[in-house]
């Protein structure tokens, strides 16, 4: 049974009924409905003070309790903690009551402090003032909960902005700025931005189940999509969706956009907006006036606090923002390249017929296999083209790559003038000069043979007659008329006959 409590007007009765009355003990309880052992404490503890009615009748409260209870009036009253400072306190990581407890008693070493019990107890009253949203402890720089606001800003076109929001746990530090839409590309593009305004990365992201980043929303094992997946790998971070129709999972996600709906987007009402890059920038200037905002029940705010708790404890950030990056399964051909939007990449020969994974960004393409990259290459957008490293070649392949028109003609040249110019001359007469690559090859071969002094003097014997391919000089060395001097060339007349007729046959 819990004792019962007697104000200092119920005490004084006690002793009027006693000494004035002069009431028994039974009496007096039975008349101030308390119990008999209460009625003999406080006659007792007038007896020794030496009290009676007429000397405490006309005594006020302070007075009596003096007299009666000397040790309540001179006793130290309880040093009080500072309760929003040991609340922000534990959200560092490893934080406890415990630790925090036993500071605040070594800070009075000559106070009256409570025993962890009471200052437990004490700790708890002040968290049930708070919000809900307030009283969950999150480890600074753990979480960063992510949400698209439902309240959109209309545009002048007749389109809409949305307005995405993110808050640190630990500070409510929140950010937020307006997308066209809420596809994949918007979400990635969001968060990158939601990063690099912090300055660091958190290490887990909490967005709810929206379907552009969530493939697979299961209520016990989510998993995101390979973009999102991909970025956060190069974050270094992990993304887990909150438990769908689970709003209490995300609480400061679902108080900061209810913050910024009615902070920011309240004041932009009477704002006209013609693009999305318009709203994106009125909201930038109005987070400032959020963030600064003092806290009502709690010291500090979401500035002052992210700057203490979060910033700190955050990851670093690459040197580098991510780049949006989808994925596609692609298998090799027979020619040792992959198709990927009508243009064709290679990759190692060796891979014929294997399923790859291609990774596609706005300037690169890389081809994982199992997750390792085989092939890198550069963003080509023409279709129906072919990008190939000549690494990735057999080698039966890299040799005819090797040979182009002016690596013939230079071989050419170097037997001699004449040798360069037919092989110039042999390589125009197709249409592609690939087609003349193995007569070309044939005719410096006949070097080997026959020498190069000959094969010069044949190439400047077929010169002189127009005769440009490869069994034209052939020939002209099998028979041995390269060794046979040119003519010199002298001048034509007629010869007189009879029937050459004059200008008089015409007349």
């Amino acid at each position: 049974m819990p004792k019962q409590r007697m104000s200092l007007p119920m005490i004084k009765d006690v002793i009027r009924l006693k000494w004035h009355a002069q009431l028994s003990y039974e009496q007096i309880a039975t008349t101030l409905k308390v119990s008999k052992g209460v009625v003999a404490k406080y006659v007792s503890l007038a007896t020794v003070a030496g009290l009676d009615w007429e000397t405490v009748q006309h005594w006020n409260e302070r007075q009596l309790s003096s007299a009666l209870l000397p040790r309540a009036a001179t006793s130290q009253p309880f040093v009080e903690p500072d309760w929003g400072r040991i609340h922000r306190e534990l959200d560092r990581k490893g934080m406890t009551l415990m630790l925090l407890w036993q500071e605040y008693v070594a800070a009075h070493p000559d106070g009256r402090t409570w025993r962890y019990t009471q200052f437990c107890e004490h700790y708890k009253e002040f968290a049930r003032t708070l919000k809900r949203s307030m009283r969950q402890h999150r480890r600074a720089g753990e979480k960063l909960f992510i949400d698209f606001a439902g309240p959109t800003v209309p545009l002048s076109d007749g389109a809409r902005a949305q307005v995405f929001v993110s808050a640190m746990a630990a500070s409510s530090y929140v950010f937020a700025c307006a997308t066209p839409a809420q596809r994949l590309d918007d979400w990635i593009d969001c968060m990158v931005r939601a990063l690099h305004f912090y300055g660091g990365v958190p290490q887990l992201i909490v967005p709810d189940n929206a379907r552009a980043v969530i493939a697979s929303p299961d209520r016990y094992e989510p998993r995101a999509n390979d973009t999102v997946l991909d970025f956060a790998r190069y974050y270094g971070t992990s993304v887990l969706a909150a438990r769908p129709r689970t709003p209490r999972d995300k609480a400061t996600a679902e108080s900061s956009v209810q913050v910024v709906t009615r902070w920011v987007l309240a004041r932009l009402r009477h704002h006209r907006f013609d693009t999305v890059a318009q709203v994106d920038a009125a909201i930038t200037e109005l987070l400032s006036s959020v963030n600064d905002r003092p806290f009502q029940k709690l010291p500090g705010s979401r500035a002052s606090v992210f700057a203490e708790l979060d910033a700190p404890a955050l990851m670093a950030l690459p040197r580098q923002p991510y780049e949006l990056a989808r994925f596609k399964t692609v298998k090799v051909h027979i020619d040792y390249h992959v198709e990927l939007e009508g243009h064709r990449y290679s990759v190692p020969h060796a891979l014929v017929g294997q399923v790859l994974e291609a990774r596609l960004t706005r300037h690169g393409v890389e081809l994982l296999l199992r997750g390792q990259r085989v092939a890198a290459h550069a963003r080509n957008e023409r279709r129906g083209g072919y990008t190939t490293v000549e690494a990735h070649m057999p080698a039966a392949h890299r040799a005819h790559l090797e040979w182009t028109p002016q690596r013939l003609i230079d071989w050419g040249q170097r037997i001699g003038m004449a040798c360069g110019e037919l092989i110039t001359r042999l390589l125009q007469t197709y249409k592609h000069p690939e087609h003349g690559y193995r007569s070309c090859l044939g005719l410096l071969n006949l070097s080997r043979r026959y020498g190069e002094a000959r094969l010069e003097a044949a190439c400047e014997r077929a010169l002189a007659l127009g005769a440009f391919r490869y069994r034209h000089v052939r020939d002209l060395l099998a028979n041995n008329r390269d060794q046979v001097p040119l003519d010199a060339e002298a001048e034509w007349t007629s010869p007189t006959h009879a029937n050459l007729r004059g200008p008089g046959y015409y007349q």
